[in-house]
């Protein structure tokens, strides 16, 4: 395949091959020059790695699009440069961490030596550690800034680079921008410096692991439940990656004796050979957790991602057969759980609060309303709930929160999701239902019943390269120009437009702004449509893949467990038939 190289490509190309890049580089250059398929050439170079809703994220190998030593170079040099800005006073110091992928290790390694030759003190974790422990070790030791080389749960030729600040969130605005203005003035890699200074390179593990372990032992709500029910089985398998540096040892420490570990996803490996996509939200990459849980007839089955910030888990159902919660699911158990047991415990005071997605189950939403908890809805990105947590901190206390993919946080000592302590906290709700005589799946009927079944589904549409980015961008001038005028047969009443700001009300068509500017809100490509019958879709591209997404959300009342097919049923038909209405089938 051909694709055109524009002006601009070409002159990025073209400073490649002049600059003081090394000569492995600059062959890898020519080679994809010589070849009659121009398109890798152009997706290697046709933009700059940009900061999305999860940092820098791109496909290891040669180019400005791509991660390598120049494109993470100039992200730290950059960073760099805008801290030495923002803490004039000095004494700036800097955490690292990095996951089991490709590069990891030399990627956090050349930032450490590039942040110590600006005279930034580093704390470089030394073996391998979740994203959660980066984001708690930035208030622990007392950092201006942190990073964590990792790229999630995407397939094994992609790395990224996540960013965060003091209050061990990840980068909002106005950092997020300024760091890129920073990083963009960087015009030939002679700005970076690269000679580290070994003197301010300073490696930790054990100190930072026990105090986070502890941390999380202090999120049990019903330790006693705990105690009775040690025996609880659970299946846990890290997919490679970092968690089983933390998940087994923290649920040891709470007190759970039967954890079984999946042997063969136990050794970090960036090449995840057991899988063919190290994601929990996959099916396929829990199988063999599910193959043993099966065996051992389990009760609980748990996975995390390669940086251990995203959880998947499964139990038995009402048929006996082992079924994968989705991250709604599981978000509205914690939440369901939580609620219920600081009620118990009389430590809702008033002054708790939870926050979400706005394109996390409205499930959420209606457990806090009928708890009295407000309930906070932010943009996709945990960095917006992280945000919320430090607008309220000292005036109201974060219970928990989560999104629907996979992602959840219970306290406010982490500033991202965090896996190791949803792992905790999903055996002990588990823990708690069985001492009631129930499964976890036997909870979720009984939230369903209490509060209605909400079901979501998740549409993905990928769209590679610079072709598919234009396609994405188009459909979505396509539904701001024409929204739809109902959606599976009930008429759509109001569109939220976040790129805006502005929500209308499509019966009289009044616009009202959308509050900007604090809260974990601001200006983004998403739109929301809602319909007289409580449906609600969101579009919005993927700020760390190359996808457009939908995200569908529709429900029904559940008078009694034995309707719970029939309408699991009907809920899902009706996702289906909304994904036909709007054309994305």
């Amino acid at each position: 395949m051909t694709t055109s190289i524009d002006s601009s490509t070409q002159q990025k190309i073209d400073r490649w091959l002049a600059g003081n890049y090394d000569a492995d580089t600059k062959a890898a250059i020519q080679k994809m020059m010589s070849s009659s398929e121009t398109t890798e050439l152009v997706d290697a170079f046709y933009k700059d790695l940009e900061f999305g809703t999860g940092g820098l994220r791109g496909l290891i190998g040669v180019g400005s699009n791509r991660m390598n030593r120049y494109t993470v170079g100039a992200a730290t040099q950059g960073l760099a440069n805008y801290l030495l800005q923002a803490f004039p006073e000095g004494g700036i110091k800097v955490a690292i961490a990095h996951d089991s992928r490709r590069m990891s290790p030399e990627f956090a390694r050349l930032a450490a030596e590039i942040f110590s030759a600006n005279g930034i003190e580093v704390y470089l974790f030394s073996e391998l550690r979740p994203t959660p422990e980066l984001s708690f070790a930035i208030r622990q030791l007392g950092c201006q800034s942190g990073v964590v080389v990792t790229a999630s749960h995407n397939p094994p030729e992609y790395n990224g680079y996540k960013v965060y600040w003091n209050d061990g969130g990840q980068v909002v605005a106005p950092h997020d921008k300024n760091i890129i203005g920073e990083v963009t003035k960087i015009t030939s890699i002679d700005d970076i410096k690269f000679d580290g200074d070994v003197s301010r390179i300073h490696e930790v593990l054990e100190e930072v692991d026990s105090v986070y372990v502890d941390k999380i032992v202090q999120n049990a709500v019903n330790a006693d439940v705990i105690a009775r029910q040690k025996d609880l089985s659970i299946v846990y398998t890290p997919i490679h990656g970092t968690g089983i540096t933390l998940v087994p040892r923290t649920l040891k420490a709470l007190g759970f004796e039967n954890v079984h570990i999946v042997e063969e996803q136990a050794t970090p490996d960036g090449n995840f050979p057991t899988v063919s996509y190290p994601n929990p939200e996959e099916k396929e990459a829990m199988q063999l957790a599910l193959n043993l849980a099966q065996s051992l007839n389990a009760d609980l089955v748990m996975a995390t991602d390669p940086d251990s910030d995203r959880v998947g888990a499964g139990a038995r159902n009402h048929h006996g057969e082992f079924e994968l919660l989705n991250g709604n699911q599981m978000a509205s158990l914690i939440i369901y759980y939580l609620l219920r047991a600081w009620k118990e415990a009389g430590k809702l005071t008033g002054k708790e609060f939870v926050a979400k997605t706005i394109v996390t189950t409205d499930l959420i939403d209606k457990m806090c309303a009928s708890s009295g908890v407000p309930c906070y809805n932010t943009l996709t990105g945990f960095k917006y709930i992280a945000q919320v947590i430090r607008e309220l901190e000292g005036q109201q206390q974060f219970i928990g929160g989560g999104e629907e993919s996979y992602g959840y946080l219970i306290g406010d000592f982490v500033r991202d999701k965090d896996a190791i302590a949803s792992c905790a906290m999903i055996a002990e709700l588990t823990a708690y239902a069985k001492d009631k005589g129930l499964s976890l799946f036997d909870l979720l009927m009984e939230m369903y019943q209490e509060y209605g079944f909400y079901y979501e589904g998740l549409i993905s549409l990928t769209k590679k390269g610079k072709t598919g980015a234009e396609e994405i961008q188009q459909m979505m001038a396509d539904f701001r120009a024409n929204p739809p005028k109902q959606i599976a047969g009930s008429a759509v009443v109001r569109m939220d437009d976040y790129k805006e700001l502005t929500r209308t009300d499509v019966r009289t068509g009044e616009k009202t702004p959308i509050e900007a500017g604090k809260m974990g809100i601001e200006a983004s490509n998403v739109l929301q449509f809602f319909t007289e019958d409580g449906t609600k879709v969101s579009a919005r591209p993927s700020g760390t893949e190359p996808k457009i997404k939908f995200y569908v959300g529709v429900n029904e009342p559940l008078s009694s467990r034995e309707e719970f097919d029939a309408v699991y049923a009907q809920l899902k038909e009706k996702v289906k038939t909304v994904a036909a209405d709007m054309n994305l089938v």
